[in-house]
């Protein structure tokens, strides 16, 4: 069968909640339009995000990413306040200060937006298969939770669990692939933070959640995947970068994947 993409998710609001999407622009620098556009700040000008503090699991956000509205509300909350993510800035700023209960202020790029890894700013990918092996490590934990958790931006079906070990190369080797008219290549896989420890509803931490990740991760590695990218196994997901040409071009879910 020919590896397809099956879903598109974006990130309006870096380490708020995603949007399903069934097509998304990726533009010249990598980005998919509308992923992690925003970031929060505190006063200090230090970025606020789970990393930081499990208090963005609190809060519930609701996007329309075509009419550039967002819905938040405290996490359980029954009055979502919506507002345009344009022009109502300084009011989103007020209500996530007081959701986080710290002040923050809302930063803006909307060419490259604000990835984490800026050597491979493209979409990270991750194959649906994967996910559900995770899920079944972990008693309790359904697929869309652990999709919550590693906020991969391209799922792809029709493959095996970690096929996207495929995408990364040895060590200075790029591993070039398309989705549909959308040329990539693959550069490392994603070392992860604290962030997917937690439940992404509540902020509670899993237990043992990250040395029982990396005891699986490492007996499920698979033959193909290069032994030296991983240094660690509390990796998952492929960090990727654009390949020329660097027009605008869109990803819509059902488009082939294709190892070049």
């Amino acid at each position: 069968m020919i590896p397809k993409l099956a879903g598109i998710r974006l990130y309006p609001i870096k380490s708020l909640e995603g949007v399903a999407v069934e097509a998304a622009e990726v533009l010249p620098g990598g980005a998919l339009k509308g992923d992690r556009r925003w970031r929060m700040l505190d006063r200090q000008g230090r970025v606020v995000n789970g990393k930081r503090t499990a208090a963005v699991h609190g809060v519930a956000a609701r996007f329309d990413v075509a009419r550039d509205l967002v819905w938040l509300d405290e996490r359980g909350g029954s009055q979502p306040r919506v507002f345009h993510l344009v022009e109502d800035r300084p009011a989103i700023e007020r209500r996530l200060s007081e959701l986080l209960g710290i002040e923050v202020t809302l930063v803006e790029d909307a060419e490259n937006g604000y990835p984490d890894d800026t050597d491979a700013p493209g979409p990270t990918v991750v194959s649906t298969a994967t996910l559900q092996a995770i899920a079944s490590w972990f008693d309790g934990l359904s697929l869309d939770q652990v999709r919550a958790r590693f906020r991969a931006n391209l799922e792809i079906d029709e493959v095996a669990a970690f096929w996207e070990d495929r995408l990364v190369g040895e060590s200075g080797v790029e591993v070039p692939f398309a989705i549909g008219e959308v040329k990539l290549s693959g550069v490392k896989p994603c070392a992860r933070c604290i962030v997917p420890t937690r439940s992404a509803e509540t902020g509670e931490s899993t237990v043992a959640f990250a040395p029982i990740f990396r005891k699986r991760r490492e007996q499920t590695l698979p033959d193909f995947a290069p032994q030296d990218r991983f240094d660690h196994f509390y990796r998952l997901a492929v960090n990727t970068r654009r390949r020329p040409p660097l027009e605008t071009v869109s990803l819509r879910v059902d488009d082939a994947v294709v190892l070049d």
